[in-house]
C-alpha cells in the first residue's frame, strides 16, 4: 500500500463539511473522486478533522491510501494532477508520500483556527459567506479577554450542548484578537478542540468587543463549566482551519 499526505485548502460555502454524507456535496467526496481519476485505482481518504457545513480551511491535511500499482505520479506533480479534477473552490497545495502509520488526525499534536469578523458598516457583498458581519468592535478588549483562555482548562462552557464528549479538558497554546484591514481576527491554537468550541469562543469574545464582558467575567465563565454562561455559537462562515501541527 501507498499513502500520500495532501495539504489542501477549500472554501466551505458550497459543502456540507469534510466527511462524506449520502446525497450531499462534501469535500471528501470530491477529493476521493479526483484521487481515483488521477491514480487510476480505488483510494481511501482520511481527513484531519470533520469540519462542519460552511466552514473553510486554509490548510487541511488528508491522506490518500491506495494499492502499490496505482499510477506513479511524482510528488511535485500530484497537486496539478488532482486540481484538474477538482472544483475551483478546492485546491491541493502540496503532496508527499508518508509511512502507513501516519494518520492525519491521530498523528496531529494540535490545530490552529481563525475566526473572521467584519465590523465595517459597509458590508462587502463579496465577503458574504466568508466572514461574520457585526457592529463596531473593540478588538483590544477582545484580545485582553482572549488571554484568559490560554492554558489547560476544563472548557465545558465552550462545548455545544448535547455533545457526548466526556473529557472536556484541553490545552490552549495561544489565543489572540487583532485587526487585519477591515476584519477583526481571532486566532486560537490548542492540542484539541471540543465540538463548536471556536465558534462559541468567538461568540463570547464578541460580547467583549461590544463592551459587555470583562476579563474577570471571562475567567468566571470558564470556571463555571456551564455552556449557558458563554456566548452564542457564531455562524460557521467566519471559521477557518488555519494550520495542523505535527511533531
Amino acid at each position: 500500500m501507498r499513502k500520500i499526505k495532501l495539504d489542501i485548502s477549500y472554501l466551505g460555502t458550497a459543502y456540507c463539511g469534510w466527511q462524506v454524507q449520502p446525497n450531499k456535496p462534501t469535500v471528501q467526496k470530491y477529493m476521493q473522486l479526483a484521487c481515483e481519476k488521477a491514480f487510476g485505482t480505488a483510494v481511501e481518504m482520511t481527513g484531519c478533522s470533520r469540519t462542519d457545513s460552511g466552514v473553510h480551511a486554509k490548510s487541511f491535511i488528508c491522506t490518500a491510501q491506495m494499492a502499490e500499482d496505482a499510477n506513479n505520479i511524482p510528488n511535485e506533480k500530484i497537486p496539478m494532477a488532482l486540481n484538474v479534477h477538482l472544483p475551483n473552490d478546492i485546491r491541493v497545495k502540496s503532496a508527499r508520500e508518508v509511512g502507513l502509520d501516519f494518520h492525519p488526525r491521530y498523528s496531529s499534536v494540535g490545530k490552529e483556527y481563525k475566526y473572521y469578523f467584519c465590523d465595517n458598516p459597509y458590508h462587502d457583498p463579496f465577503m458574504y459567506g466568508r466572514v461574520t458581519f457585526c457592529s463596531k468592535l473593540d478588538e483590544k478588549a477582545m484580545d485582553i479577554c482572549a488571554k484568559e483562555i490560554i492554558g489547560e482548562h476544563d472548557f465545558a462552557c465552550f462545548m455545544a450542548s448535547g455533545s457526548k464528549i466526556v473529557d472536556t479538558v484541553r490545552t490552549v497554546y495561544s489565543c489572540s484578537v487583532c485587526r487585519e484591514g477591515e476584519n477583526v481576527v481571532l486566532t486560537v491554537s490548542a492540542n484539541g478542540f471540543l465540538y463548536n468550541m471556536v465558534r462559541i469562543i468567538a461568540g463570547t469574545l464578541l460580547l467583549a468587543g461590544k463592551g459587555e464582558l470583562t476579563p474577570k467575567e471571562m475567567k468566571d465563565i470558564i470556571a463555571s463549566k456551564n455552556r449557558s454562561n458563554a456566548g452564542q455559537t457564531l455562524a460557521p462562515c467566519g471559521l477557518y482551519l488555519n494550520r495542523v501541527f505535527y511533531d
